[in-house]
């Protein structure tokens, strides 16, 4: 595992956009041929990491560009809609660096703040397949001298095989959880490719093993208080999902369009130099253009929200901002599957076939938005609305 050699450095929220919209172009370009093939996209995630987008969330006094969540989201969903996997994989990075901003120590910030701006990626080990509920962890962390030793099975690790730390969360002997940023040539762990969704077929989603595996003192940081009080850690996580399948979302829409502009179909008329002027169709792309506008408005002002959350955090903002994210979660949930879905209809069987590859939008949405469970969305929005009832602090919302 090398580091990128040279890093560029991100110094403002308009330079990052502009890297984004430029890397995007690059990494549509053999999208679909990653996705037939299950390439993993380790030169691609080289030139990323070179381009300084995955540092633009450290903050100011810690060297970083400290962008606004607005344009961590746009910049997720500009890479999302290039190559939905390439912009699902940082989103853990980005999750640790957000637990590593509100819980971690001045020398745990300044270290690994730093690592990160030197081109190192942090992958994740979170979930666990057997436990009674999906935030349960039995991953273990025992005292071992100075250090600690880690003894677990992890599943679902997105971007654990191409990282260089891997945040693992993990149980201490007093029963809490803690996130250890654990190195990822460490002896005894081993990352597993056994990923095999047919959908975000390239984000390396597998598991990993943990045997006696040592991490220093140092590199373990608070995980369980992050949800103990009111912080931003959820609705940041859940920030970024909404923007990557905003980003799936706009891709089909876009590849919609220029099918049927380009492709002939039964009903266009070839001496009109319109694509169609089929009702049916007209009114599809109608449904699909206001859905798709009001999911990525909503995705911006829900960044709003939590910007203030973050710069005043208390149980309102952070509430108000987990409730905004929801919002656009739902929306872009439905969004990115009607759009995967219409462009089937309107392609017919041809969406299939390998030159095109356009079937990879609805399947990447469809595995991307069983992350978590969307109707808890619309349970949490409609009791805050309706009971002024504040959702729960987890990061699942």
């Amino acid at each position: 595992m090398t580091l990128s050699q040279h890093v560029a450095v991100i110094t403002s929220d308009e330079q990052a956009l502009i890297v984004a919209s430029d890397l995007a172009e690059d990494f549509k370009r053999d999208s679909a041929l990653r996705d037939r093939e299950r390439r993993l996209p380790h030169p691609e995630l080289e030139v990323f990491s070179r381009s300084g987008l995955w540092g633009i969330s450290v903050p100011k006094e810690y060297g970083g560009a400290g962008v606004s969540n607005v344009t961590l989201a746009k910049v997720t969903a500009l890479i999302a809609q290039a190559d939905a996997s390439l912009g699902q994989i940082p989103q853990n990075h980005f999750y640790a660096l957000e637990v590593l901003r509100v819980n971690g120590s001045p020398e745990q910030k300044q270290r690994l703040y730093a690592e990160v701006l030197a081109g190192r990626r942090f992958g994740n080990a979170l979930a666990e397949l057997g436990t009674k509920t999906a935030h349960d962890r039995t991953t273990a962390l025992t005292r071992d001298g100075d250090g600690y030793r880690i003894n677990g099975r992890k599943f679902y690790a997105t971007g654990a095989i191409y990282a260089q730390r891997i945040p693992t969360s993990v149980v201490d002997e007093q029963g809490v959880q803690q996130l250890a940023f654990v190195q990822r040539d460490s002896q005894g762990l081993s990352v597993i490719d056994d990923w095999s969704g047919f959908g975000q077929r390239t984000t390396g989603s597998g598991s990993v093993l943990f045997e006696n595996v040592y991490v220093a003192a140092q590199d373990v940081v608070p995980f369980q208080s992050a949800f103990e009080r009111p912080t931003t850690v959820g609705p940041l996580a859940q920030i970024l999902h909404a923007a990557i399948d905003t980003g799936i979302a706009r891709a089909a829409y876009e590849d919609a369009l220029h099918f049927v502009r380009t492709k002939t179909r039964p009903w266009i008329d070839a001496t009109s130099d319109k694509a169609t002027e089929d009702p049916l169709t007209l009114k599809s792309f109608g449904h699909l253009s206001i859905r798709l506008h009001a999911t990525e408005a909503l995705l911006e002002r829900s960044g709003e929200f939590l910007d203030l959350a973050q710069a005043q955090t208390n149980a309102e903002t952070v509430a108000a901002a987990s409730i905004a994210v929801a919002e656009a979660r739902a929306l872009s949930t439905e969004i990115s599957l009607a759009a995967g879905s219409t462009l089937f209809e309107l392609a017919g069987s041809q969406a299939t076939l390998a030159e095109h590859g356009l079937d990879r939008h609805w399947r990447n949405a469809r595995v991307h938005t069983l992350h978590d469970p969307v109707r808890w969305k619309y349970h949490a929005v409609g009791n805050y609305y309706l009971n002024e009832t504040n959702p729960p602090l987890r990061g699942t919302i």
